[in-house]
Formats: structure tokens, sequence, C-alpha cells
């Protein structure tokens, strides 16, 4: 599913901007994103907790435009693993979503082809869940039971900030290091669904906050 993913980005990137960036202008790279996700779960007695911070997974690749040496704008597809883990008396839940995230960023650069370039990025980000899964330990405890159920969509506001060093005499082909938050701004949960009496949804006007690190090696053409 990850190499489908990854090229079915590719290619998407590649369409979306027409390829009518001229030759110097255009960046491709890949990047690797150990991501800290944080999103507020409901207790069966309907009380709202934070759950214990679990380290997920991104990676991705993006396609970038450079105006000028100072300005970018940086197409993304991402896709993020996410989880939290929380207890309720004797019984450990732990909820598990998976995203393709689509940022469209606007990067402000102190020099986008010098040997040391520091930058910062902000813009929208588009999220599609494709799976999600509620597992549960010591279960023998009798509580109601929890459900999962979750939006296909989300949109949020992402930021942040990093490094690029160039690696070869022409500064083209470059180390990428940085910083990357997304402020969910939409309710996740999805609880039209009906459920019995002795059930509830452990996702109640939850709203998804990440925070990732990144490495990644870009080539400007």
């Amino acid at each position: 599913m990850f190499k489908i993913v990854l090229r079915t980005s590719i290619a998407a990137l590649l369409l979306g901007f027409g390829l009518k960036a001229n030759a110097q202008g255009v960046e491709f790279g890949l990047r690797f994103m150990p991501t800290l996700s944080s999103f507020d779960v409901k207790t069966s007695s309907g009380g709202t907790v934070k759950g214990e911070a679990t380290i997920g997974f991104g990676f991705g690749a993006l396609l970038g435009y450079n105006f000028s040496d100072h300005v970018e704008i940086q197409g993304e597809v991402i896709y993020n693993s996410l989880s939290q883990k929380y207890k309720e008396l004797d019984i450990e839940r732990k909820v598990k979503l998976d995203y393709v995230n689509i940022p469209l960023l606007l990067s402000l650069n102190t020099g986008k082809s010098k040997p040391v370039n520091f930058n910062v990025v902000v813009g929208p980000q588009m999220g599609i869940n494709v799976g999600s899964s509620l597992t549960i330990s010591n279960s023998g405890v009798d509580t109601p039971n929890a459900l999962l159920s979750v939006k296909k969509g989300d949109l949020g506001f992402a930021y942040g900030a990093g490094l690029d060093f160039g690696l070869n005499p022409e500064s083209n082909f470059r180390l990428a290091l940085g910083f990357r938050g997304v402020y969910g701004l939409f309710d996740i949960s999805d609880n039209n669904k009906n459920n019995s009496t002795d059930s509830f949804f452990v996702l109640d006007r939850s709203h998804v906050k990440t925070y990732s690190g990144y490495i990644g090696f870009s080539f400007l053409f």
C-alpha cells in the first residue's frame, strides 16, 4: 500500500502542477517524518481524556516551484499513521488513524540555491482518512462497548520551519531537516450512526494536532 500511495502521490503532484514550471524553478523531494499526534478521546462515562503520546510515522513526496530564490509554492502528499493510547479502569484502548495528507504551502527562504537555506512554511492541509482501528486490552471488565467512527475528510492549518544544506558544489542536491506542525480545524468524529445504550463513541468533538520532525532529500532542476 505504501508503494501505491507514493507512486500515486508523485503522479498527482506532477499532474497538478501541469509541468508548467521552468527548468530552473522545480524542486522534487522525498521525506521521512516521525510524528507525535494529539486528539481527545472519550471514556464510557462521557469524560474527556488526553491520550498517551505515541510516535507514529509519515513519509511522502513534495514538488515545488520557486518564483525566486526566496519564494516557493510547495505541494506535498504525505502518508501518516497516528495513534493514541489511554486507560480507563483496567482497560487499555488504542486508537489508530491512517491519513493521506495533502498540504499546499507557501515557503519563504533566505536563499533556496545557497549552500545553507533557512525556510518557514504555512498553508492549508487536506486530510483523507484511509483507515482506522480500535484495539482493546484487558476487556474482561464489564463496561459499555467502545465504538470508533471517523469522517473521511479533514482540513488543517500547517506550519513549520527547516534548514536545507547543499550536498554538491552546485547546491542543487540538498538535505532537508525541519519541523512541521498541523492544527486540525474540523471535528473528525462521525457519530451520526445509531448506537445502543450499552455502547459509546471514543471520539467526540475531536480535532487532530500533529507535530513532526522530518529528514529528506530534494533536487533542484
